[in-house]
């Protein structure tokens, strides 16, 4: 028989103090004091923030404001997220690395079986400073910290925060802060890079972890690398003549062929009208006056480029 429900009090932390929530387990490299050098800790508040439809795309990262990452990110704006693969003793390299309390020093002397080397960032502007990255890591992102967004860019490094408090990036409670973290550089290891542009598998899906926070005194939890499954997207089509109607009120002189809205028939309703206006965008970026079905599979086919340096 099945269970009935029963409410918990949702107390601090309630991701893993009220509930079961999935995250991703990742090791944030940050300058240390001086610039010198790279700290690295664990962490599993981070998850994407600005997606689509902004100038550039973000991360958001929820970490203590004492924490060694916290002060590196408020001293020179700038981490990377590195995400490693799964194996035990990847998975105990990070609980390793998520002790709180130790100093950017101490966590290095602990970083034993992950290796520095220099960033993307770093190779580019070789006059500035730069967290490293992990080698081992099957991808990274390279971030600088928005620091204007909540007009947080005056937040220092304090032993002690005191209201106000920002919203939501910076100094945002007195035991916490959130960063919105522009991303830079996405970086994948060569055979997961393949896989994102030739086509996903179970063989060549990228062997992350999945971290449940602490549950209890003693133990953290992580659940690890099991072969994905897929599941077909519903086959539905939108009728022709409403695409050739959305087509019509995007007041715009490029034209579409009916071949070419043929092929956006299995478009979901709500975002076509945004589908429609990336194609002419792009008609305009190329000097086209129709989009027929080149054009389109041109448009469609937006990783052609890297397909062609991949080979």
């Amino acid at each position: 028989m099945e269970k009935e429900f029963k409410e918990i009090r949702i107390t601090d932390n309630f991701y893993q103090s009220s509930s079961f929530f999935p995250m991703p387990l990742t090791l944030i490299g940050t300058l240390n004091e001086d610039g010198s050098g790279t700290s690295f800790g664990a962490y599993s508040l981070v998850f994407p923030y600005y997606i689509a439809g902004k100038d550039y795309y973000a991360m958001v990262l929820e970490c203590r404001n004492t924490s060694n990452t916290a002060k590196g990110i408020l001293r020179h704006g700038k981490c990377t997220i590195n995400f490693l693969p799964f194996s035990k003793s990847n998975f105990e390299q990070h609980v390793l690395m998520g002790f709180p309390g130790d100093t950017p020093e101490e966590k290095m002397k602990q970083l034993t079986k992950f290796t520095p080397i220099e960033s993307t960032s770093s190779k580019n502007n070789p006059n500035e400073s730069f967290p490293k990255i992990l080698k081992e890591a099957c991808q990274v992102f390279e971030c600088t910290w928005v620091k204007e967004l909540d007009n947080a860019q005056d937040d220092k490094v304090l032993e002690e925060y005191n209201p106000p408090y920002h919203n939501f990036n910076g100094i945002t409670s007195k035991f916490g802060a959130h960063f919105i973290l522009k991303i830079d550089h996405i970086l994948l290891k060569e055979q997961y890079y393949d896989a994102i542009i030739n086509g996903i598998t179970r063989k060549n899906f990228c062997p992350l972890p999945t971290n449940w926070g602490y549950r209890d005194s003693k133990d953290f939890w992580c659940s690890d690398y099991v072969k994905p499954i897929s599941v077909g997207i519903p086959n539905r089509e939108v009728d022709l003549s409403s695409i050739k109607y959305a087509a019509t009120r995007l007041n715009t002189d490029i034209e579409f062929t009916d071949d070419a809205l043929k092929m956006l028939v299995k478009v979901p309703r709500p975002f076509l009208k945004l589908v429609l206006q990336g194609c002419v965008d792009k008609a305009k970026e190329e000097g086209w006056k129709v989009i027929d079905v080149n054009e389109m599979k041109i448009i469609n086919d937006k990783r052609s480029k890297e397909k062609g340096k991949s080979k």
